[in-house]
């Protein structure tokens, strides 16, 4: 329906939902799922399949995601495929309208579970220059919108975008975390079984920070072989040793590493002075960098998507990885205790880092891959194989 690269002031007649970015370009299309309207940042996503955890996944707070595979909607969403039961992206936008559900396991139209979560979609859209225009100049603040009579305040929707402060400086960890310490159980899904249990063997023990996780995470923590006990985001380094950890887990998670580790990186700085075992993910991945000394920086347009090639240093092995982040370390000012394990063949940005002489790494991608390939789940292993 909509060119994303020009702004359009005539709502066409079968309008009943619209993006108005920030710089007033205005890109109608057809509402679905929840009604209402929404801010956040415009993002893109290369994934072709699981869009229900990316939708889910609380690393997309305050985000509008942007699919660029066309059929977004066609295999339905059922219980099993939820990253988190937190708030993750705010809204998506597709090219193609939402068909009905083609999949065995399938147990809800993705539309009618949309509303259940209280996000909006649009479709109709060229999502294709909506994606060039994020890739030429960055990802910007906007407000989807669905009206199903299509009434919309333009201007003020402008506004209300051009008011959005953005990611930057903005902690939205402590937004999504869990608030209560909780025991983790479950282990991985397979076809026909469900989720395995965890084991009741004696097990290394994990203490996992939760600064915003997908719930897959902590299950591959338990199939490579711990106990995990997540906590939420502002626990306390007191708290975190009374539990007596082998090691401690930092996880994915939203918004300005930079915000986060205003309370986040005393403590992780302490565990490294007590050369507690450490692996962090994604933002966990940050939140590590900072305490050692690094520094984080705002992408022009972030990382999102199954298919990002990412090289080991090591050996030079490449990985297919699953990524979503729109801040990364700065692999230009890495201090002298800091080792760059990993690096992006797409753009050379830092995806991996060691502390030298710790017991300590992290990683931007996601190992987890929900969704997205399977090559990195020996991080898991590798962190587990430091324990006991």
């Amino acid at each position: 329906m909509a060119d994303a690269a020009t702004s359009h002031a005539q709502q066409p007649k079968d309008a009943s939902g619209v993006l108005v970015l920030a710089d007033g370009t205005v890109i109608w299309g057809r509402g679905f799922g929840a009604i209402g309207e929404a801010v956040g940042e415009v993002c893109f996503n290369t994934a072709m399949t699981g869009y229900q955890e990316v939708m889910t996944d609380p690393s997309y707070a305050a985000q509008i995601v942007t699919f660029t595979f066309p059929h977004i909607g066609n295999v339905g969403t059922n219980e099993e495929d939820l990253e988190s039961q937190v708030e993750g992206a705010v809204g998506c936008v597709v090219r193609e309208d939402v068909t009905a559900p083609s999949n065995f396991r399938s147990r809800r139209e993705f539309s009618d579970w949309l509303k259940s979560k209280g996000k909006i979609g649009l479709s109709g859209v060229d999502t294709r220059a909506l994606t060039r225009r994020i890739r030429l100049s960055g990802a910007p603040n906007a407000v989807i919108a669905h009206s199903p009579e299509g009434n919309f305040d333009i201007p003020a929707l402008i506004k209300r975008a051009q008011a959005w402060p953005g990611l930057e400086g903005m902690d939205l960890a402590r937004v999504v975390s869990r608030e209560k310490q909780e025991g983790w159980e479950g282990g991985v899904w397979t076809l026909g079984k469900g989720y395995a249990r965890s084991p009741r063997d004696a097990r290394p023990h994990v203490v996992a920070i939760d600064y915003g996780a997908k719930d897959n995470i902590f299950r591959n923590l338990v199939k490579a072989g711990a106990q995990v006990t997540v906590v939420p985001a502002q626990t306390s380094l007191d708290r975190i040793l009374e539990l007596k950890p082998d090691g401690v887990f930092l996880s994915n998670g939203p918004g300005d590493p930079a915000a986060t580790g205003a309370y986040a990186v005393p403590t992780i700085k302490s565990l490294l002075e007590k050369d507690v075992p450490i692996f962090g993910i994604c933002l966990g991945h940050q939140m590590l960098a900072l305490a050692a000394g690094a520094r984080t920086t705002k992408m022009h347009q972030g990382h999102r998507g199954a298919n990002h090639p990412v090289q080991r240093r090591e050996d030079g092995v490449v990985e297919i990885t699953s990524m979503n982040h729109g801040f990364a370390v700065d692999n230009n000012a890495l201090p002298d205790n800091v080792e760059e394990t990993h690096v992006s063949l797409f753009d050379g940005s830092n995806c991996g880092i060691a502390v030298k002489g710790k017991r300590a790494f992290g990683v931007q991608y996601h190992p987890e891959a929900s969704p997205g390939p399977q090559d990195s789940f020996y991080l898991f292993e590798k962190f587990v194989g430091m324990l006991g």
